[in-house]
């Protein structure tokens, strides 16, 4: 199975040899392009350039990533592509080229929902989890829970109802004059600074209910940084501080989704699952709640090729395809997914 992931502004082709019982064994080799530097002069995600780059790049990885394997397209049994949800641009680019080669080798196509790779993305690792499970779903344009019943039985318990986290992280970077992508930099200066220098909400955490909402805390983060002296070390006390209000918001919620859905395996998956304090509180919840936390390896945590071969694969073994036209879907609900069975 080739996997193929275009969405926003990472270039990502991988190839699975499917094995039900341990799909992380299958992973043959694996190939990613960063958009990073392209994007950094303007500060964000240009989406013109962007699609521009994926035409550039797409086709060299596919070589890559078969010569890592020691395959040849002729050894090729299916080709899975981001179908959505992302910027209908870069979608057409791998769609396109999906399609392009499952009709030149004759083996079937299938469209890969996004969130559904980073959802399935910690069966990649040796101990995976089985469903039921709750997944708490953070990138940039996602903050979401949803509880899994089976892989494609999915309810979504709480969703943005503004920034999503991955957003914030960025947004809130930008605003202290951190370098693009400002959220692994805040990040990294978080680990500088001091406990309990600032201290800011934990924003729909006072009230029932699963959803998620960070413009605020963005704004609170923007009126102590106008307020302060704006030295280094204060700029690392309020990404602290912005950092452990995150987290915690997010161990509140993930807690109070457990226990709405009976569940104690819960997965983290999309770029913000690589934060270093989610990962470590998590786990320490999890110890302390009697949950189990699942991780994809960081590598998996951001837009990656592998997930999408492997969701793509369980998709096609269960007789799941569309027909040979070319469909993108730059917005797509996760619940209207049909079941893999």
């Amino acid at each position: 199975m080739l996997g193929i992931e275009t969405s926003c502004d990472e270039t990502g082709v991988a190839l699975l040899r499917w094995y039900p019982e341990a799909p992380g064994e299958g992973l043959l080799s694996h190939a990613l392009y960063s958009q990073i530097k392209l994007h950094a002069e303007y500060g964000g995600v240009v989406p013109e350039l962007a699609s521009r780059d994926h035409v550039r790049k797409l086709l060299p990885l596919v070589r890559e990533a078969l010569a890592q394997a020691g395959l040849t397209p002729a050894d090729l049994g299916g080709v899975a592509y981001t179908a959505g949800p992302g910027l209908v641009g870069a979608l057409l680019v791998g769609a396109s080229a999906a399609r392009a080669m499952a009709w030149a080798l004759g083996v079937p196509a299938i469209g890969v929902h996004h969130m559904e790779g980073h959802l399935l993305a910690p069966l990649l690792e040796e101990d995976p989890p089985e469903p039921p499970f709750v997944a708490l779903l953070v990138s940039g344009g996602h903050s979401m829970l949803v509880e899994v019943k089976g892989i494609g039985e999915y309810r979504i318990l709480g969703d943005t109802l503004d920034d999503a986290a991955g957003e914030a992280f960025d947004k809130t970077a930008k605003l202290m004059g951190l370098p693009y992508p400002g959220g692994p930099a805040l990040a990294k200066l978080a680990e500088q600074g001091r406990p309990g220098a600032f201290r800011f909400s934990r924003p729909m955490t006072d009230r029932p209910g699963l959803d998620f909402s960070f413009s605020g805390l963005k704004t609170q983060v923007l009126l102590a940084w106008q307020q302060s002296d704006q030295s280094e070390q204060t700029r690392a006390d309020i990404a602290r501080a912005f950092e452990e209000a995150i987290v915690d918001t997010m161990i509140i919620k993930c807690r109070r989704a457990l226990q709405a859905a009976g569940a104690k395996r819960l997965v983290i998956a999309g770029g913000v699952g690589a934060n270093k304090r989610l990962r470590a509180e998590l786990a320490a919840a999890g110890e302390k709640d009697g949950f189990k936390a699942y991780f994809p390896r960081l590598a998996f945590c951001t837009d990656n090729g592998a997930m999408i071969a492997l969701a793509g694969a369980i998709r096609l073994a269960h007789g799941q395809h569309q027909d040979e036209s070319v469909q993108v879907f730059p917005r797509w609900d996760l619940e209207t997914l049909p079941p893999a069975m």
